[in-house]
């Protein structure tokens, strides 16, 4: 009897919590078919003219397309970095290897806050001793980004390849490959999966962030996020609910396809 009560708690106590992380989600979802352009419970009726209007607007399709290059710059330049390191440091000695990780890991643990502080007085000062627009431009921002992709990234691929079969690469080191030839046809290969998680991962981490973003925008050039809460200043209808459902599909598409490859409960 005491176990039922037991197994009974802890699922009900389980159910709960799920509720209580999607409970915002649905709450949001649900008011994007709203009628009414105040919203307000029960709704009068359900429509889906706020999915055009959010379609229709420049500022949300803008800041869209802009959010999708940053993403993208971000996650290939943290591939970039993330790749050659987490293979150099898999064999590299240990104390060596948990500094370096702690190191290329470090930017998780400062507030994005102040991370954007600091990247947008030292791009002001860039700007001011060459003379060259750094604020602003999709390189800077992406650049920026990167420092939040590149810890995502060395995760995810240390994960994947903490998993990966050491004999492979030594049998074909003693059949006479060089270091160059197995890493390009034997450890590239095998972390293909992790290499895909590590991108799909940094840009979902890159497309959302609003912390650094809101430092580093041009009044012409604004991330979604940016452009929502912009939005959210003057008009509270349901087409920020719209909007945001949309990059809730976008970005739970793409934490799906990563979790095909790399399980992100190993590295989150």
């Amino acid at each position: 009897m005491m176990e039922v009560a037991r197994k009974f708690i802890i699922r009900a106590w389980v159910i709960l919590g799920f509720g209580y992380v999607l409970f915002p989600l649905a709450l949001v979802v649900w008011m994007s078919f709203f009628r009414n352009e105040i919203p307000s419970v029960p709704p009068t009726g359900y429509t889906l003219a706020w999915y055009q209007r959010a379609y229709e607007n420049p500022d949300f399709s803008s800041g869209f397309l802009f959010s999708i290059q940053v993403a993208v710059i971000a996650a290939v330049l943290g591939l970039m970095v993330s790749v050659p390191a987490t293979i150099v440091l898999r064999k590299s000695d240990k104390m060596l290897a948990k500094a370096a990780v702690q190191l290329l890991t470090a930017p998780l643990i400062v507030p994005s806050i102040v991370l954007g502080a600091g990247i947008y007085i030292s791009l002001v000062m860039l700007e001011m001793t060459t003379g060259l627009p750094a604020v602003g431009s999709v390189w800077a921002l992406g650049l920026a980004h990167t420092l939040m992709t590149i810890p995502w990234c060395v995760r995810l691929l240390l994960a994947n390849l903490a998993t990966l079969d050491e004999t492979v690469e030594e049998a074909a080191a003693s059949l006479g490959a060089s270091q160059f030839h197995v890493l390009t046809t034997i450890t590239l290969p095998m972390i293909r999966s992790g290499v895909v998680a590590a991108a799909l991962f940094s840009f979902v981490v890159s497309f959302g962030n609003i912390e650094i973003s809101v430092f580093l925008v041009s009044p012409g050039n604004s991330t979604l996020p940016i452009a929502i809460l912009q939005y959210l200043e003057w008009k509270l209808d349901p087409t920020v609910s719209a909007v945001s459902v949309a990059q809730i599909v976008l970005i739970a598409g793409a934490l799906l396809i990563a979790d095909r490859y790399v399980k992100l409960t190993r590295v989150v």
